[in-house]
C-alpha cells in the first residue's frame, strides 16, 4: 500500500466511523437565557436577531438553526424581510442574505452611520434608521443615501410604512412623518407626552406608537394628533407594539405582554406561561400573524403563543446565545449564574430550570456556596437557603453593589469589587464592612482562599494577601512581571495567577515569589483558572495571529499544559466561545463519574467527563507508562513550532515522522532506540505552508497517527 493510499484511508475513517470519534465536550440541555432584540416572520419561518447573531425556526420545526455565516457584526438590532431577501441591522451596518442565512454580505455602501436600530420595507425602497438619522436604498441595499440630512444628529429607534406615509420613532425626538417616500421628514407628535418612541405599528387608518415611559398612543389622522391609550396598561415602559388582525399587543420592560381588542381603549396582561423572573419579562420584540404571536425577551429567549397570548411556551432548543458568567456546585445541584438570572440542574446538566425568584432584573455574575446557602452577586448580593427556589437581598451595609467576585471561608463571605476593594460579612449578608486596609489597588477581579490566607487578584496591582480575614493586606507579587491578574486558583499550598498578557504564574510561598507556568500554554491571556483536586484548568486566548482561544488542562500543577477543546464551539477568538466559569459536578442524578462543566459567554454550558480530561493529558516524564501512547501535539494549531509527546512502557526502536495530506514525508523527528518513559520531540513548521499535517509514531509493533494544524 502506498503512503498516499494509507493516508486516504485515515481520512475516510475520520469522517465515516463515528463509533471511533474522539472523546469531546458536549453541550448540556436547556441552559437558555437568550437576549432577543428582534423578530421577523417570513412565510412559515421565524427569524430571531440576538446579540449572538441570527437564528431561524420553521413553524413546523422544533429547534433553531444558526444562520450567521458572514455576519461579521453579531449584535443584531433589527430584521426585515423583502421576498426571499432578509436584511439584518447591526451595530456594524446592514447585512443581507438571499439563501436563508447560509451566507450574509455587508450592504453598507453610503451608510455613514452603521449603528442600525430599525429597518423598514416600503415598496421597492428600504429604509434604515440609525443613531445618526435615516438612510434610504432604492437598489436592495447596494447603496444608501441620507434620506434627510437635517436628521444627521437624530437617533432612530423604529420605522413603519402605512402605505401612504412613513413613520419614524426616535430616541428623544418623538414621531417623525414622511409623505414623500422618505425624502423629507417632519415632527408629528401633537398630544405626545413622551419623546422616546420605541416602536410603531400600523393597522388600516390606525397608527400606534409604543413609548418608553408613557405607554401607547394612537393616531387616527395620519399622525396629525395622538391620544394616550393606557387603560389597564400598568407598565408604561413599552418596547414593542404588534397587530394581529384587529388584536393589538404591547410588550413592556419588566411587565410582560398586554392585549387589547378595542384599539387600545382597554388592556389586559397576557402572561400565563411567561417566566416570572426578570429580565424574563423584559419583552423587547413582538411579531404576529393570524396564527401565532412571538415574543423575544432578555432572559427567556423566544416564547410562542397560538391563542393570542392566553398562554405561552418557550421555544429555545438550539438558540445558543446564552451568556454564562459563573458555575457553582452544592451537593448534587449545579447552578449557573447567567445574564438571565440563576439556572439549576439536578441531573448533571441533562436539563436546567430557572432558580431566580426574588433576584433583581439584572444578570447574575459570581456565585458562592457556604454550607446549604447559595450566594449570588448581581446588583448587590443575594442569598438563597432553598437551592435557588427563592432569593432575598443580603446586601445590608454593602457600600458598593457592583460585585465582581465572591469567596466563602468558614462563616466568612468576601465580596470583591472592580474599583472599590473587598467587603466582608460574617452573618450571611445581614451586615457588611469594608476590609481593604493596605489594599492599595482596589480593582479586585478575583478572590481565592488557601487555609487561613485570602488572596485578591487585581487589575493592575498584582496579587494581595490577607491572613486576618481581610483586616489588613500586603502585596504578594514578588517576581510577578504582569500585574493585570484576571483569575486565581489554589491547589494545596500552591497559588496560581492567570494574567492578561503573560499566561499563568505559580507561587509556593504565598506570593513572596512567582515563576511562570506556561509550558504548552500557547495563549497568553489566561482569563479563567479552576482547580479540582490536583488538576488545574484554564481558558486562555492569544490575540496575536493565529488568534486562538481554548481550554487547557494541567495534571502536574502547571508544569505542563495540554489543549482540550474537541467539541467546543468556535475555538478561534470569538466572544461567544469565551469560557467564564468551570465547575466539577457528579453525573446525571448525582451518580457516576464526575463531569467538568464549562460555562461560555454565548455558547451555553458544556460538559466533559473529568476522568477523560485527566487521563488524556500528558504525564510527567518521571513516571513510567504502562502502555504505548501518542499524545496530541501542543500547541495545536501552532506557529511556527509545536511539541509532540509520546510514552513507551519499554525500551524499543522508535520512528516519529510527519506527513502531508498526500502521504509525503515532511520530517523525521525520531529514528532510533529509546528507553521506557515519556519523551518529547519538537516539530518546526518554518518553510512549509499552512494546513493540515499528520504525525505517526512507530514504536515496535505499535503504530498510531494524529493530526496537527499549522496556521501562519
Amino acid at each position: 500500500m502506498t503512503r498516499s493510499a494509507f493516508f486516504s484511508l485515515i481520512l475516510i475513517a475520520t469522517f465515516f466511523l463515528p463509533s471511533t470519534s474522539p472523546a469531546q465536550w458536549v453541550e448540556t440541555n436547556g441552559a437558555y437565557n437568550a437576549y432577543v432584540s428582534s423578530l421577523a416572520l417570513s412565510g412559515t419561518d421565524l427569524l430571531v436577531g440576538t446579540d449572538g447573531g441570527v437564528f431561524l425556526l420553521t413553524k413546523s420545526g422544533t429547534s433553531w438553526s444558526a444562520m450567521s455565516a458572514g455576519l461579521t457584526s453579531a449584535s443584531v438590532h433589527c430584521l426585515a424581510v423583502n421576498g426571499t431577501t432578509f436584511f439584518a441591522g447591526t451595530n456594524g451596518g446592514v447585512f443581507l442574505t438571499t439563501d436563508n442565512g447560509a451566507s450574509w454580505t455587508a450592504a453598507n455602501n453610503g451608510l455613514t452611520n452603521t449603528h442600525v436600530n430599525a429597518l423598514a420595507i416600503s415598496g421597492a425602497n428600504i429604509l434604515a434608521g440609525t443613531q445618526g438619522g435615516i438612510f434610504l436604498s432604492t437598489d436592495s441595499g447596494a447603496s444608501w443615501a441620507a434620506a434627510d440630512t437635517s436628521l444627521a444628529n437624530t437617533s432612530m429607534s423604529s420605522l413603519a410604512d402605512s402605505g401612504a406615509s412613513l413613520f419614524a420613532g426616535t430616541s428623544v425626538g418623538g414621531v417623525l412623518l414622511s409623505t414623500d417616500s422618505g425624502a423629507s421628514w417632519a415632527r408629528t407628535d401633537s398630544g405626545f407626552t413622551s419623546l422616546s418612541v420605541r416602536s410603531i405599528a400600523v393597522g388600516g387608518t390606525n397608527v400606534y406608537a409604543g413609548t418608553y415611559g408613557d405607554g401607547v398612543f394612537l393616531s387616527t389622522d395620519n399622525g396629525a394628533s395622538w391620544t394616550a391609550k393606557n387603560n389597564g396598561l400598568t407598565n408604561l415602559q413599552v418596547f414593542s407594539v404588534a397587530l394581529s388582525g384587529t388584536n393589538l399587543f404591547a410588550s413592556t420592560y419588566g411587565g410582560g405582554v398586554y392585549f387589547s381588542a378595542d384599539s387600545g381603549a382597554s388592556w389586559t396582561a397576557v402572561n400565563i406561561g411567561l417566566p416570572t423572573g426578570v429580565p424574563d419579562r423584559w419583552v423587547r420584540a413582538l411579531v404576529a400573524d393570524k396564527t401565532i404571536l412571538c415574543a423575544g425577551t432578555d432572559g427567556s429567549g423566544v416564547l410562542l403563543s397560538t391563542d393570542s397570548g392566553g398562554s405561552w411556551i418557550e421555544a429555545n432548543t438550539g438558540l445558543t446565545n446564552r451568556p454564562v458568567y459563573s458555575l457553582a456546585v452544592m451537593g448534587t445541584d449545579l447552578f449557573a449564574g447567567t445574564k438571565g438570572g440563576v439556572l439549576l440542574s439536578t441531573n448533571g446538566g441533562e436539563s436546567w430550570t430557572r432558580a431566580s425568584d426574588g433576584l433583581p432584573k439584572f444578570g447574575v455574575g459570581p456565585l458562592a456556596v457556604m454550607g446549604t446557602n447559595l450566594f449570588a452577586g448581581a446588583v448587590g448580593v443575594f442569598l438563597s437557603a432553598d437551592s435557588g427556589r427563592s432569593w432575598n437581598s443580603a446586601s445590608n451595609g454593602l457600600a458598593y453593589t457592583s460585585v465582581s467576585c465572591l469567596a466563602a471561608s468558614d462563616t466568612n463571605l468576601f465580596a470583591g469589587n472592580d474599583g472599590y476593594g473587598v467587603s466582608l460579612t460574617t452573618d450571611k449578608g445581614a451586615s457588611w464592612a469594608a476590609v481593604d486596609s493596605g489594599l492599595t489597588h482596589t480593582g479586585v477581579m478575583s478572590l481565592a482562599v488557601s487555609g487561613k490566607n485570602l488572596f485578591a487578584g487585581t487589575w493592575g496591582g498584582g496579587v494581595f494577601l490577607s491572613s486576618n480575614s481581610g483586616a489588613t493586606w500586603t502585596a504578594a507579587s514578588g517576581g510577578l512581571p504582569e500585574k493585570l491578574v484576571t483569575s486565581l486558583a489554589v491547589i494545596g499550598t500552591d497559588l496560581f495567577a492567570g494574567t492578561s498578557e503573560m499566561g499563568v504564574f505559580r507561587s509556593i510561598d504565598n506570593g513572596t515569589s512567582w515563576t511562570a507556568a506556561n509550558v504548552g500554554l500557547a495563549n497568553t491571556d489566561a482569563q479563567t483558572l479552576f482547580a479540582s483536586g490536583t488538576n488545574l484548568f484554564a481558558w486562555a486566548i492569544s490575540y496575536s495571529p493565529p488568534q486562538f482561544g481554548g481550554v487547557y488542562v494541567s495534571t502536574d500543577r502547571g508544569t505542563s499544559w495540554n489543549v482540550a477543546n474537541t467539541g467546543l464551539p468556535n475555538s478561534y477568538v470569538d466572544v461567544s466561545s469565551t469560557v467564564y466559569a468551570f465547575a466539577v459536578s457528579p453525573a446525571s442524578g448525582g451518580a457516576g463519574a464526575p463531569n467538568l462543566f464549562a460555562g461560555t459567554y454565548g455558547g451555553g454550558i458544556w460538559r466533559r467527563p473529568l476522568s477523560e480530561m485527566v487521563t488524556s493529558v500528558t504525564h510527567s516524564s518521571a513516571e513510567l507508562p504502562t502502555k504505548f501512547r501518542l499524545d496530541q501535539n501542543f500547541p495545536n494549531p501552532f506557529n511556527p513550532s509545536t511539541t509532540i509527546r509520546f510514552g513507551l512502557p519499554a525500551k524499543v526502536h522508535v520512528v516519529l515522522t510527519v506527513y502531508n495530506t498526500l502521504g509525503q514525508q515532511i520530517a523525521q523527528l525520531v529514528n532510533g532506540d529509546m528507553a521506557a518513559g515519556y519523551h518529547e520531540a519538537r516539530f518546526e513548521g518554518r518553510g512549509i505552508a499552512s494546513g493540515v499535517y499528520f504525525y505517526r509514531l512507530h514504536a515496535g509493533t505499535y503504530v498510531e497517527t494524529r493530526e496537527l494544524l499549522l496556521l501562519k
